[in-house]
């Protein structure tokens, strides 16, 4: 992407730290740091437009919208989509390179739909709509720890501070809605929302949604507590008017617009985030077919999120380090993902939504086949990133297939290898971009979401 330069003029009847010092700036939504940033990165092009109206991207696109389900603390491929009966053969039997013993699944597979994928009993809500899943069985990487794992899926970068997956979207397509956000984090690491070198516009709103939150309080100072409504317009309307005689004068200052911007989306979210995030508008059939609890609450609002036009949804779904006791936790952390997750695709099918909204889930690494010492109740397993699954739905990807493969034990992948880089360049492609062309100049270098790195998975692109 390229942008244009603008010069600005060294001589000003008003600077802009006068000009924001006279316009009275009460508005509580001045402290929206987790939304805007208060200055841009110190490295940043000046020039960066900023604001956040859509724009269509350069190639044919699949998918205009994404929600991505983290399931941080990285699932168990072979106890949820990985089906491997080959490993009864090495029951109890040490294998080299793996210390304890081979640990089948405990778990019943059965192919679903008509494409025959595999699903674990732990997700008998998500075994209705295995025609909508395209299951990836050979996703690897290099690090098996949580932190930089974790960093390198949403960014790119094991080490680099770098703009995740989210920003990087919103950096390229905009966003359909002007009132809210065009990129909402539902909890989850700082590294899923983090805009690092990107302008801040481009961050991830971080949202402290639950059911039963007071909507005033999800977002933070999303209301103020010094002005009335009819004060705050008067203030933004006062600034629209020292702007307007300010751009007769001087050229326009493309980051006082971008500011004076953010305060105008800060006033109209006070109505449109407490509505957004008001699940009980929802039929009582909709909110019994999510579920219970407070991730089902959240992917709820996720849909209602992306039917108002925000770009990308991040939700954080975690609780599954199980290196003990798995055979009875795997089925807690599967329970409270199953039927949201499967309502959610049921539901955007139902509103037409589906087939431009990609829907993601998945962790950052999976596990060994072996447990650590002898099979017993309190048997778990390891970080293992050699091999790892997730599926995707919706947004141009082909439903009810498994695409790649891994070897007997799960441990090493044997066909269509998918690295990170590959998933991201795949989903970058799904919404119109050419991976290797949707970039970013920050500090003499032309940085992009897959490094130097990545391959789109065409196999799985409808």
């Amino acid at each position: 992407m390229s942008h244009e330069n603008c010069s600005h003029r060294l001589a000003a009847p008003l600077t802009r730290k006068e000009f924001l010092k006279l316009t009275g700036m009460s508005l509580g939504a001045l402290a929206l740091g987790t939304i805007f940033t208060d200055t841009l990165a110190a490295e940043a092009p000046p020039v960066m437009p900023l604001d956040l109206l859509p724009r269509n991207p350069p190639l044919p696109a699949k998918a205009k919208h994404v929600i991505h389900i983290f399931a941080g603390g990285a699932p168990s491929h072979l106890d949820t989509f990985d089906y491997k009966p080959s490993m009864d053969r090495y029951r109890d039997h040490t294998v080299g390179g793996l210390s304890g013993v081979i640990w089948p699944t405990p778990f019943k597979f059965e192919p679903c739909g008509r494409g025959g994928v595999q699903i674990s009993e732990i997700f008998p809500h998500l075994r209705t709509v295995a025609d909508e899943l395209c299951v990836i069985r050979s996703m690897h990487a290099e690090i098996p720890a949580h932190g930089p794992a974790s960093k390198l899926l949403h960014t790119g970068s094991a080490v680099l501070t770098k703009p995740c997956l989210g920003s990087w979207v919103l950096y390229g397509l905009g966003t359909e809605s002007q009132n809210l956000p065009g990129f909402v984090s539902l909890g989850g690491p700082p590294e899923a929302r983090q805009a690092a070198f990107l302008p801040g516009i481009y961050q991830g709103a971080e949202a402290d949604f639950r059911g039963g939150s007071d909507l005033r309080k999800v977002l933070p100072n999303l209301t103020s507590e010094f002005s009335t409504q009819d004060e705050q317009r008067a203030q933004l309307d006062l600034a629209a008017t020292l702007d307007a005689g300010h751009r007769k004068t001087v050229q326009g200052d493309e980051q006082l617009e971008a500011r004076i911007g953010s305060f105008e989306l800060a006033f109209r979210m006070q109505t449109a985030a407490t509505d957004a995030f008001d699940i009980t508008q929802e039929s009582e059939a909709t909110r019994t077919a999510y579920g219970t609890g407070d991730l089902a609450a959240r992917i709820l609002c996720a849909r209602r999120l992306v039917e108002r036009g925000v770009r990308f949804v991040q939700i954080d779904a975690g609780g599954w380090d199980h290196h003990d006791n798995l055979t009875t936790s795997i089925r807690r952390t599967a329970a409270a993902i199953d039927q949201p997750a499967a309502a959610l695709i049921k539901d955007l099918k139902a509103r037409g939504l589906l087939d431009d909204t990609l829907v993601i889930w998945g962790g950052e690494f999976g596990r060994t086949p072996n447990t650590p010492g002898r099979v017993s109740e309190t048997s778990g397993r390891d970080h293992w990133s050699d091999a790892f699954c997730c599926w995707l739905a919706g947004g141009g990807v082909r439903g009810g297939m498994m695409h790649g493969e891994t070897d007997d034990l799960g441990r090493e992948v044997v066909k269509d290898p998918v690295h990170i880089h590959d998933l991201h360049a795949t989903i970058l492609r799904l919404l119109g971009f050419d991976h290797t062309k949707l970039t970013y100049r920050y500090n003499g270098r032309d940085f992009r979401l897959t490094d130097n790195y990545g391959t789109i998975i065409n196999q799985i692109i409808a």
